[in-house]
């Protein structure tokens, strides 16, 4: 069964005296493209949560934060040093350059300093209790992403529901567009003896060779039926691609561009305002159908 790339988890929990909050949500992507945001201290964390997604999910658009407070904060992180030094430093050249471009800026607080990611780092003899806490958010990490896959699954139950239906939509219609243009035959058969009178009047000759050839030239230019054929095929493989358990949404994209050239041929073949009314009915319900695939993984 597909599963959708749309989707959201979240968690909470706690270990003495620290609180956290697990939010992931993703949204289609054309590749898989995760992003991972975790307190300072705990970027042990990130490649653990990527590898894990990446067993997870073969794409989309991720995005997943960790958000901690703690009860106990007081004395739980200093100040690195030569962190801040650094980001003085930066800061300096920063403003010596704004000054020589005509650029005034304010010039930053204690606080802004403070607020640079790497400035604030936990004591060192809170170590025990990170790594502590890092144990543990691990752990919760398995249920965290359960959760999402089932939410994708759950997605890609309904998105499987709606694209079931669109196929018979399609299914209907090239079954129509096949009737019809068997009920243009006798339209075609008449506008082209007319035709055909119109030019024999004009000459005193004509090679019978050379006659029918264009007129199997123009029987081939009108003729639908291997547009037909192939949008039967496309139905039959895309219903494959629906039910299978591999990810199969790019497959399913591809075929959705082979169904719209298919349609649009039809329409340009179609000569028939019937036939043609059924092709852009047959091109609204491809576009339709498009746009669910694109959340499909």
């Amino acid at each position: 069964m597909i599963q959708s790339m749309t989707a959201f988890a979240s968690r909470t929990s706690q270990i003495d005296g620290a609180n956290w909050v697990w939010d992931i949500r993703s949204v289609n992507a054309r590749g898989i493209d995760v992003r991972v945001r975790v307190p300072d201290g705990f970027s042990a964390l990130e490649q653990i949560i990527r590898q894990r997604i990446a067993k997870t999910c073969a794409r989309g658009n991720i995005s997943l934060t960790l958000r901690m407070t703690a009860d106990n904060t007081q004395g739980a992180v200093e100040v690195d040093q030569d962190m801040l030094a650094r980001v003085i430093a930066a800061s300096a050249v920063a403003r010596a350059q704004a000054e020589a471009a005509g650029i005034q800026i304010s010039p930053p607080t204690a606080l802004d300093f403070l607020n640079v990611k790497g400035v604030m780092v936990p004591r060192q003899d809170k170590a025990e209790d990170t790594d502590k806490i890092i144990a543990a958010l691990t752990h919760e990490l398995d249920g965290l992403l359960n959760d999402f896959a089932q939410m994708r699954k759950t997605e890609g139950t309904a998105l499987h529901s709606v694209l079931t239906d669109q196929l018979s939509t399609i299914e209907a219609l090239v079954d129509q567009a096949a009737k019809t243009a068997d009920e243009r035959q006798p339209h075609m058969a008449a506008s082209l003896k007319s035709a055909l009178s119109r030019v024999m009047s004009d000459v005193d000759a004509v090679d019978p060779d050379r006659l029918a050839q264009e007129l199997a030239l123009i029987a081939v230019k009108q003729d639908v039926t291997e547009e037909i054929d192939r949008l039967r095929a496309h139905v039959d493989a895309a219903r494959l691609l629906v039910n299978d358990l591999a990810p199969s949404g790019r497959k399913l994209d591809f075929l959705a561009q082979e169904f719209n050239r298919e349609a649009n041929t039809l329409c340009s073949k179609s000569q028939f305002r019937e036939l043609t009314a059924v092709g852009l009915d047959l091109k609204a319900a491809i576009e339709q159908m498009r746009e669910q695939i694109q959340n499909v993984e």
